[in-house]
């Protein structure tokens, strides 16, 4: 019983590890149950067996993504109360996070309409709170609220990075600066 437990985690892991590499080439609306399959070496079925649904097979991939990555840490963004430090901290914890995930995060974000659900609305949710966290220690209203959030959202935003450091070149720290001066203009 237990090599026959053994065999079934190894091809859940498998399959798991065909839908993340595929995730992370062609993107999640691209990639096909069929793919997965073939990538695991496994029949569709098989896929199916261990994931019922695209939900499920995209949660494991997800999971294994992020188990392997170090994420962003917005509790220790919260311990900061200054509005630029803290944004700074953020920026830098956020841009290190885009270098280390590009491919993946790439393909995953263009692709955020093709989740599930479930996956989407959490990732929204988490990029929300994050916006809340930045623009709190900044206490604006009114216009000037409005205008800090954008200027932030923009900041925060992985295509922002992307455009910065992958397609013009500039250092994750130069792409800091740069977005914190944008934030800061937006402040008066």
């Amino acid at each position: 019983m237990g090599k026959r437990a053994d065999n079934v985690t190894g091809t859940r892991q498998r399959i798991v590890e065909a839908a993340v590499a595929l995730h992370g080439t062609i993107g999640p609306a691209a990639t096909t149950v069929s793919a997965v399959a073939e990538a695991a070496g496994v029949t569709r079925l098989t896929v199916y067996r261990h994931f019922p649904d695209d939900g499920a097979l995209f949660a494991a991939c997800a999971a294994h993504w992020a188990a392997e990555q170090v994420p962003p840490e917005p509790a220790a963004w919260a311990r900061i109360g200054e509005p630029f430090e803290r944004l700074t901290f953020a920026l830098t914890d956020l841009y290190r996070f885009y270098r280390a995930g590009e491919p993946m995060l790439t393909n995953a974000i263009r692709d955020r309409a093709a989740l599930p659900a479930p996956l989407r609305e959490a990732a929204e949710a988490a990029e929300a709170q994050q916006l809340d966290l930045l623009l709190r220690p900044f206490h604006a209203r009114g216009t000037r609220r409005r205008r800090l959030r954008a200027a932030i959202g923009h900041a925060a935003s992985f295509w922002t990075w992307r455009s910065l450091c992958h397609e013009h070149g500039l250092a994750d720290a130069d792409a800091v600066r740069l977005t914190t001066a944008m934030v800061s203009a937006a402040a008066t």
